[in-house]
Formats: structure tokens, C-alpha cells, sequence
């Protein structure tokens, strides 16, 4: 996943998430804020050396995160 460029990640992320794109952005935003406040990463990165957000993407593409609140695109 590390080696992945960014619009690979994003485009994992939406299609595992099934949400859309502006939506993503929300959950990145938010993701990343908890990671921020010490939440723990669920894929044992260090904040350090990887941005908040780009971690947060990650998470997502894994579907390591359950996003809820959104509904589902069809």
C-alpha cells in the first residue's frame, strides 16, 4: 500500500467505501483528526513519518474504518 501512488489509493478507497468523492473527503478530514488526537493507527504506521491524512486514506482503502453516516451510491 505504501508503495501505491496517491490517486491509486483514493480510487481503492472509493470503491471500497462505496461512497463518493466529496464524501471521502469528509471521512479522510475526520479520520485523520481522530488519528491527530491519538487514536491508534490500525495499520501500525507511525504519525512521524506518514501524514494524518494519507494515513487516514489508507485505512479506508483497506477498509480498516467503517464509515458510517453516508449512504451508499449506487
Amino acid at each position: 500500500m505504501k508503495n501505491m501512488r496517491l490517486e491509486e489509493i483514493t480510487a481503492k478507497a472509493l470503491e471500497t467505501a462505496g461512497i463518493d468523492r466529496y464524501q471521502l473527503a469528509i471521512a479522510v478530514a475526520q479520520r485523520a483528526k481522530e488519528l491527530e488526537n491519538g487514536a491508534q493507527s490500525k495499520l501500525n504506521l507511525d504519525l512521524k513519518s506518514t501524514k494524518s491524512a494519507d494515513l487516514a486514506l489508507m485505512e479506508i482503502a483497506e477498509g480498516l474504518v467503517v464509515i458510517k453516516g453516508f449512504k451508499q451510491k449506487a
